[in-house]
């Protein structure tokens, strides 16, 4: 089933189907979809550019506001941003923001087109802590700067949730590689299997107080790596989380051994990868639990068809409430109803959570946010991104935190440090 597993879910535009979905945008003067872009990616200009035949133009604009262009076109629930601002809903439905995206990336890659260049040397060297993509966009926004940047990741490859969460029908090895080959090509080093810590210890490691001897400034970006465990499934030995799972199902390329009855326990946009994943993987029998009411559900539409079209079974409002060696006892949340299931291999997906205990970081936290906007902490010279950071948890939020936290870093430096 692997060629399954890694071929892309949506058609790709050809020169005429883009021009096609270009020529409704309504070419607003205000661009309330730019507006509504939490990475300001800007896709009135783009679209216009494409409407006029300039992909090349296109592909400029996507590129010098976000690093992540091609991911975004992919991963992005522009449902919930851009296509909800876009005027033409009120005609009949939104232009297919991300659809047009993925079509001048895809162009950028087949001409080679470069866009982002270094800044001219400034002589101050920032590390940063982690690969996911709000580190990796503040270490191209840094570099456009001219600052040193060395970027250490704890993992084998990097790239965060992006190499090792989103499926690859979803997002391809080779579109997460070449985003980040253009990253490198601007100068930014990346150190996998190296892990920083709190404390000096022998062999890929370091601690935060040598970091901060050897750079002007660090910032972490250390990303949702614990999953949640339901207490009910704790002890329950089919039981593995979502984030394993996902994991495994992409460096197999979608070749695991998996039995014939999985049950999904999660209503998120992962509990849908999960489950789309299953289908894709070959598994007969993929049933999905989820706690909210069908009119409640937190994942995309997108992800939610996917999932129905694979042939997923969902079954909405019931708790877990006991489970022993694969059998799994659901009561209602309104009804006055149980529900039985038994499977082969139970995957939770009911959410994750930031793991900063060995980091040193002195910053105020509420629940899996850093308490305070804004990507600074208590020492001047350490900031936050990613996931920890107030705002969203999606890819494109994760830019946005990724320039504003280069933006916070570059005035630091610039400033003398003050």
């Amino acid at each position: 089933m692997q060629g399954l597993y890694e071929t892309e879910w949506k058609c790709a535009y050809t020169p005429a189907t883009a021009m096609e979905e270009a020529s409704r945008c309504l070419l607003c003067l205000d661009a309330p979809c730019s507006q509504d872009c939490p990475a300001g990616t800007d896709p009135g200009r783009f679209i216009r550019s494409i409407r006029f035949l300039n992909t090349e133009g296109a592909a400029e604009t996507i590129r010098e506001n976000n690093p992540f262009g091609a991911v975004c076109a992919r991963v992005c629930p522009t449902e919930r941003y851009c296509q909800r601002g876009c005027s033409r809903s009120g005609i009949d439905r939104p232009i297919d923001i991300g659809g047009l995206q993925r079509y001048a990336t895809d162009y950028e890659a087949a001409i080679n087109l470069e866009v982002m260049e270094p800044g001219a040397d400034t002589g101050k060297k920032v590390a940063i802590v982690g690969s996911g993509p709000a580190g990796l966009t503040a270490a191209a926004r840094l570099r456009e700067a001219g600052h040193v940047v060395d970027v250490f990741e704890r993992r084998s490859t990097p790239g965060g949730m992006l190499a090792h969460g989103i499926p690859a029908y979803r997002l391809p090895d080779d579109v997460v590689a070449r985003e980040i080959d253009r990253i490198v090509g601007l100068g930014v080093t990346i150190t996998c299997d190296f892990e920083v810590t709190s404390d000096d210890v022998e062999g890929d490691h370091c601690s935060m107080r040598d970091l901060l001897e050897r750079y002007d400034a660090v910032l972490v970006d250390p990303g949702f790596q614990k999953p949640f465990v339901l207490p009910v499934l704790k002890d329950d030995p089919r039981h593995v989380s979502a984030l394993e799972f996902l994991d495994l199902a992409r460096t197999s390329k979608g070749t695991m051994d998996l039995p014939a009855n999985v049950l999904v326990i999660g209503g998120g946009d992962v509990a849908m990868d999960v489950s789309t994943s299953l289908k894709r993987m070959g598994v007969a029998n993929v049933t999905d639990v989820i706690y909210e009411q069908s009119c409640e559900f937190l994942c995309s539409q997108e992800e939610l068809r996917g999932a129905q079209a694979a042939g997923v079974t969902l079954i909405d409002g019931y708790v877990p409430v006991e489970a022993h060696d694969g059998t799994v006892t659901f009561k209602h949340r309104v009804l006055d109803a149980t529900l039985t299931i038994t499977a082969d291999l139970i995957i939770g997906a009911v959410g994750q959570r930031v793991e900063v205990s060995g980091l040193d970081l002195d910053v105020a936290m509420h629940g899996n946010e850093v308490a305070t906007a804004g990507p600074a902490t208590k020492d001047p010279r350490v900031f936050v991104t990613g996931d920890i950071a107030q705002g969203d948890k999606t890819v494109v939020w994760a830019v946005r935190k990724g320039k504003e936290a280069a933006q916070a870093i570059d005035e630091f430096l610039t400033k003398g440090g003050e």
